[in-house]
């Protein structure tokens, strides 16, 4: 086995989508000391909110130039074309990186990720440190691992040729038999009896004795999560997941485009259709970034399921283009003309 003291440490976090994997590393940004950082985004779709969420945090040890995103697909499915690449350009920098995190898309299986550190160019220069999963409190609480369910369950119901779990579950218990530790989110919006439901939910999927950490606001103290020394690649073998007997998997479940919209108005009347879309189509999560006339700030819109989340992030800068951009993530065959004639209205 290698030795991990020689080689870069790596967390994986992973999660599903809106469960606040980003909010976890901007606050671990601002907290972690004393190392120079470098950051992998994975989007799931063709802008880079999540990024320019993270850029926006101005950490001296964590320079613009040391996020890197990767937009071309889930990061599971591309390691050879993306990952080792990003890899190599974060080893490159001067001065030298002392810890990588890497947010996974929301869809990403954490084995294949982890496996690709395996490989000889790979395995000795980075480790894994250890794979946090990120998990929403509030919809585990309510016995879902996403928001709005409801049109996967009616799906899986009517068919009944169908002897799994749904995909969305599938990839929810893949991250979890990957994880190191598992960060339970929105724990201050749950009452004490539905918090010790949704930490029940995880451990139900959990085959390991793997700790849950409860989290407020995104605020876990990084050394929490960082540190852990695991060098997870050499047991990730051990972690039987659902796709194990497969050679690759795809996401044919879902669907995402981009929607460019013009400036608006109004904010609240914006959510309003946001949360009208939700809750028409098969609409997993929106995101982005909106001008809003008269005001120099960009506002930054966060969807999942009916729960619209929007304020001003900071103020467009000279010459910036203040284009206003949604990605729009969701089941297979989510219809985007509707979806663009609600939002654009």
């Amino acid at each position: 086995m290698t030795s991990s003291l020689a080689r870069i440490p790596c967390t994986v976090v992973t999660g599903f989508l809106g469960a606040g994997k980003t909010t976890l590393l901007s606050q671990a940004l601002q907290n972690i000391k004393g190392k120079r950082l470098a950051i992998i985004v994975n989007e799931f779709g063709d802008v880079g909110i999540d990024g320019e969420i993270l850029k926006s945090c101005g950490i001296e040890n964590c320079p613009e130039d040391n996020i890197i995103e990767l937009a071309n697909g889930c990061i599971c499915c591309t390691v050879a074309d993306d990952f080792v690449p990003a890899i190599d350009r974060i080893l490159a920098m001067e001065p030298k990186v002392d810890h990588i995190l890497i947010e996974t898309s929301g869809l990403a299986l954490p084995k294949p990720l982890i496996q690709a550190f395996q490989w000889p160019s790979v395995k000795s220069r980075v480790t894994v440190d250890g794979v946090i999963a990120v998990v929403d409190g509030l919809a585990l609480a309510e016995g879902r691992v996403a928001d709005d369910m409801e049109a996967l369950a009616a799906q899986r119901v009517s068919d009944e040729a169908l002897d799994h779990d749904d995909p969305v579950e599938e990839v929810f218990e893949d991250q979890i038999a990957c994880a190191d530790l598992v960060i339970l989110t929105k724990a201050d919006l749950l009452s004490p009896a539905d918090l010790e439901k949704a930490r029940a939910h995880v451990s139900a999927h959990l085959p390991r004795a793997v700790h849950i950490v409860n989290s407020e606001k995104g605020a876990v103290d990084p050394a929490v999560f960082i540190g852990l020394g695991l060098a997870v690649e050499d047991d990730i073998e051990n972690r039987k997941t659902h796709h194990d007997d497969e050679l690759d998997h795809e996401h044919d479940d879902f669907d995402s485009f981009v929607l460019d919209i013009p400036a608006i108005a109004d904010a609240e009347s914006l959510s309003q259709r946001i949360a009208d879309v939700t809750a028409a189509e098969k609409v997993l999560r929106i995101k982005g970034y909106v001008e809003v006339e008269g005001k120099p700030m960009r506002l930054l819109v966060q969807a999942v399921g009916p729960r619209v989340n929007h304020y001003f992030d900071r103020a467009w800068t000279v010459g910036e283009d203040r284009r206003s951009r949604l990605v729009v993530i969701g089941e297979k065959g989510i219809d985007a003309a509707r979806i663009e004639k609600i939002l654009a209205a």
